[in-house]
């Protein structure tokens, strides 16, 4: 670990990235204690429908009444919570059928990449319009959705890991199925897997802010891309309201753009040939 962050640190995008996702973090943390609860509430708002910026509201309010900043920081907390554990959910199933896939070969490779090719065209918005609407459902639908990118990677790597010679003389030692999967795959593909992970959580919190922006996400609670959805509702663009769509947008970009970084640099320190010439 210790080499593993000198060698990061020296990867000043992936510095920056994590700086900006470390306090996203905090800020989303501290939210109830920043903002409080009520900043969520309709029937208690504390200004008047679409305020621009002032000084009691900095980025305005919404169509409620509501501070745009409180909501941003709330909505921080889903939008964060949702790629975190759509990500999770989706790096799993791609690494386990990635794995399996890549040690077992033959014709459960076959029939393991026919079903990874049918959920790679399979768009997280078929589940979410067939599923209750909650944010559970928008996690399912795209980590359900998202793991074949990861299955195929992890399987290319696992034969390339098992084509060396020290496998063969696991094998040769009497070395089980799992004891070549768990011991000696696994440990070789948890760089490429945790260099994906960052990247799957930006495309999870992309993707959750277009469900949300198109109705199908938890009307119950406040997220980055619900916020996008109200402003919409509220005709924000055609009436020149800015102050309401820029935040929860900018928002989004930043975080997608901090997680790419540091996946980007961690991938660059795990795997250094694709450092030169940078």
């Amino acid at each position: 670990m210790a080499r593993f962050w000198r060698q990061y640190r020296r990867r000043r995008a992936g510095l920056y990235g994590l700086g900006a996702l470390v306090l996203i973090a905090l800020v989303a943390l501290a939210a109830p204690l920043l903002v409080g609860g009520d900043v969520r509430s309709v029937t208690d708002a504390p200004g008047t429908a679409l305020e621009s910026p002032s000084g009691r509201f900095p980025l305005g309010t919404d169509q409620f009444g509501r501070s745009l900043l409180g909501l941003l920081l709330w909505g921080a907390r889903v939008s964060l919570a949702v790629g975190l554990l759509a990500a999770a959910l989706s790096v799993a199933i791609g690494t386990l059928i990635g794995i399996l896939a890549g040690h077992f070969g033959g014709w459960f490779s076959t029939i393991a990449m026919r079903v990874t090719d049918w959920f790679l065209v399979m768009p997280a918005l078929v589940l979410a319009t067939v599923l209750s609407r909650s944010v559970w459902t928008v996690i399912l639908a795209i980590g359900v959705t998202s793991w074949p990118t990861t299955a195929r990677l992890v399987r290319a790597q696992t034969i390339a890991v098992e084509s060396r010679p020290y496998i063969e003389r696991a094998k040769a030692l009497g070395g089980g199925h799992r004891h070549i999967m768990s011991r000696h795959v696994l440990p070789n593909v948890m760089p490429l897997v945790l260099s994906q992970t960052t990247l799957c959580i930006s495309s999870a919190i992309l993707t959750e802010a277009t469900l949300a922006f198109l109705g199908l996400g938890d009307p119950t609670v406040v997220s980055w891309g619900g916020m996008l959805q109200d402003a919409r509702e509220a005709g924000a663009v055609s009436s020149g309201h800015w102050w309401y769509l820029a935040p929860p947008g900018i928002a989004i970009a930043v975080v997608a753009l901090a997680f790419t970084l540091c996946g980007r640099a961690i991938e660059t320190v795990l795997n250094p040939k694709l450092g030169v010439g940078r």
